[in-house]
């Protein structure tokens, strides 16, 4: 059996998305290790996954919060801020991994694409490695905007140039981490690199985003899988999780690290309460106690601070989203129509890619609270958004989930081959 290294950014759905994946490989009895800063221990919660801690001069313990608080609002000048963030822990892993992987003598490494310090230094080592998207996959294609864009897709001469435009404006406030990225792949002897595209693995790039659910693509690598990591669905319905409540549920959630956002949540909360909507709030910890009271207050029906999240879509009629790709991706399997209120990272790609298809609508974060009934009364009344998720759910449901992906991580680490994805 192989033992197999895990390199991917300390963020908790990321982290989430390769454990579903490690517990695959585990139960076939290969030997996984993540390797991180001290702080990202604890976004593990499988103790049979080992852990080894890296970075401690320049990422000690207690370092990771800042730069995650850094990492929720990077808006205006703390975005250089979060760049420079970026560049660092690249630059931390690039040092430091080429040392630790040889003392632990893995057979291979699964990367993150949002890491770029796993691809290259694989590479640099001699190391089969597969590629992993948790979230929107950064290959890019001509005529599709980068992940991080909020753009409609279109392909007349003004989108094109849109697109192009950019990435040509990411690629220049990039340029401290494609510095990081360049530097190290010629300290490596590798091929000029400069951005986490040119980093991916040529054995196997395994993706989260189903076909159905992204923007017409006709130029991914033979070796790219569409294989959600974590849509298994439970033998069936789950209990609702909270206490008997009218209905309609709205179920309102903006992920790990945007729970603070307690305005937000207030107008979300008025807007519900004037349209006689049971809203639940999951705040993943964000809240304070004074403010879960002013939500209740304002209209909210239930506020906590987690929640079985399968369970609280499965009997709730709107879900009101960051637009995460993993929990659209949970929304989208259990049919809720979806408001997407994207705030940073890949969230307004994949709010982009919601509104496109028709399973859900796309709002501002700071949209005014009649515009947010307005959105939630469209979702409502309109049964279209449900029946579009239809042809959808059938796509994530044969894309094999975690097991499948556990094939293709064999097939690329153990047996050092491409692996190439099937025809459909």
């Amino acid at each position: 059996m192989g033992h197999f290294a895990v390199i991917a950014p300390p963020l908790y759905s990321h982290f989430q998305a390769l454990q579903a994946l490690a517990q695959a490989l585990l139960a076939r009895g290969h030997h996984i290790t993540f390797i991180q800063q001290a702080d990202a221990r604890t976004l593990l919660s499988d103790e049979r996954i080992n852990f080894v801690v890296v970075g401690e001069q320049t990422h000690p313990a207690g370092s990771l919060a800042a730069a995650l608080q850094r990492l929720a609002a990077p808006g205006g000048l703390s975005l250089f801020r979060v760049i420079r963030d970026l560049a660092s822990a690249t630059d931390m892993l690039c040092r430091e991994l080429p040392k630790v992987l040889t003392a632990l003598n893995v057979d291979g490494v699964i990367a993150d694409q949002m890491e770029a310090a796993g691809g290259l230094v694989a590479e640099a080592l001699g190391l089969p490695f597969v590629s992993v998207a948790c979230a929107l996959p950064v290959n890019r294609e001509v005529g599709i905007p980068l992940a991080v864009m909020s753009f409609r897709f279109g392909q007349n001469e003004k989108d094109l140039k849109r697109f192009q435009a950019s990435s040509d404006i990411y690629d220049r406030l990039m340029r401290r981490h494609g510095e990081v990225i360049a530097h190290h792949a010629r300290a490596f002897g590798l091929t000029t690199r400069h951005g986490l595209h040119q980093c991916l693995s040529p054995l196997a790039q395994i993706s989260q985003l189903v076909p159905a659910f992204d923007f017409p693509r006709h130029h991914l690598p033979a070796c790219f899988h569409s294989v959600p990591l974590r849509t298994e669905s439970p033998a069936g319905e789950l209990p609702a999780p909270w206490p008997g409540l009218r209905q309609p549920v709205v179920y309102a959630s903006l992920g790990t690290l945007q729970g603070r956002r307690f305005r937000l949540f207030m107008r979300l909360a008025q807007a519900c309460r004037n349209q006689g909507l049971s809203l639940v709030v999951a705040h993943c910890g964000g809240l304070n106690t004074r403010q879960v009271r002013q939500l209740e207050l304002a209209g909210a029906a239930w506020v906590t601070d987690f929640v079985d999240q399968r369970a609280a879509l499965q009997h709730a009629q709107v879900f009101i989203t960051h637009a995460g790709l993993n929990s659209a991706l949970e929304s989208l399997a259990c049919g809720t129509p979806m408001l997407a209120l994207p705030i940073a990272f890949d969230q307004p790609g994949v709010a982009a890619r919601i509104e496109w298809h028709g399973i859900g609508r796309r709002a501002s974060r700071f949209s005014r609270v009649k515009v947010l009934e307005r959105h939630l009364q469209h979702l409502l009344n309109d049964s279209r958004y449900r029946l579009r998720m239809s042809a959808m759910q059938a796509q994530l449901q044969r894309a094999g989930g975690s097991a499948r992906a556990a094939d293709i991580v064999e097939q690329a680490l153990c047996q050092q081959q491409v692996v190439l994805a099937e025809a459909t």
